[in-house]
């Protein structure tokens, strides 16, 4: 699932394309990805029609366009959800469930969905901060993001590491990619417990956080399948970098010894077994 620095990555591409574009019409191929929009896909493209957007704006894996009324477009990608621009007459993609389409020359945007777990909304009053995420916190790049709040709040929880990382109320952005690769970094086991971290210790693993999202930043993200590319259709490349995720029976970067995959939260942590051991205090 895209993570922090693949959807910055698709909002600036949308930035690029649809700040200060009216829309002209929109059109709902398949009703599944409008689910969130109780009223249904026809109330959806009505709302939308005559609609001047401003520049796409995200907080966490969400992200949402904001339009000049005050309301908004708020979107999540899901496992395989993508936001397209091409030329209008454009053969369409196979997994194409909605278009919009403006009232100027240029071309238009596309969201494709393969599996269909993403989907967009109609914000009423989301220009700013949709409501329907107003509970989840700020990311570690947000200027705006309390590092002295979310170090109390890790102690606080009494929970294993990645699992705070992984805590959208502490902190969002934060995935099993780019936990993983965090954990590797501060040579921390995933599984140490929350409450015997020094401040100090916890103030480390953000900021590897924040340097390993922002090197997946400036390749474009991590694409490990065609599921997940930019709004040009280009992947990104920070699969080559990674050290730990997805690295099962590869040497570490640091002592050689093959990377282990386990099994957390019925998914997957990557770790090194010399450089991040299992500590004595740990929470599952």
């Amino acid at each position: 699932m895209p993570e922090l620095p693949e959807v910055e990555v698709v909002r600036r591409g949308l930035a690029e394309f649809t700040t200060g574009r009216t829309i002209d019409a929109v059109e709902v191929l398949h009703p599944r990805p409008v689910r969130r929009h109780l009223a249904g896909p026809d109330d959806f493209v009505a709302k939308l029609k005559g609609q001047t957007l401003g520049t796409p704006a995200r907080r966490g894996k969400y992200l949402w366009l904001p339009l000049e009324s005050g309301d908004a477009v708020l979107a999540h990608l899901g496992m395989s959800g993508q936001f397209r621009v091409q030329p209008v007459g454009t053969v369409d993609e196979k997994h194409l469930r909605v278009r919009f389409r403006f009232a100027d020359d240029g071309g238009e945007v596309r969201f494709l969905d393969q599996r269909m777990f993403g989907g967009l909304s109609y914000s009423e009053g989301g220009a700013e901060l949709p409501d329907e995420i107003a509970h989840i916190a700020r990311d570690p790049f947000d200027p705006l993001f309390d590092e002295d709040l979310f170090v109390t709040g890790v102690r606080k929880r009494k929970t294993g590491l990645k699992r705070a990382l992984l805590d959208q109320s502490l902190v969002s952005g934060v995935g099993n990619i780019y936990a993983d690769e965090a954990l590797w970094r501060a040579k921390l086991h995933y599984a140490r417990a929350t409450e015997t971290m020094k401040p100090l210790q916890i103030r480390e693993i953000l900021r590897h956080a924040r340097e390993v999202m922002a090197s997946a930043l400036d390749v474009g993200g991590t694409s490990f399948d065609a599921l997940y590319v930019n709004v040009n259709g280009e992947s990104g490349y920070f699969e080559r970098g990674l050290a730990a995720y997805g690295q099962e029976g590869s040497p570490c970067p640091r002592c050689g010894r093959p990377i282990r995959r386990e099994a957390f939260m019925n998914r997957s942590s990557y770790r090194c077994p010399k450089c991040q051991p299992t500590p004595r205090h740990a929470r599952w």
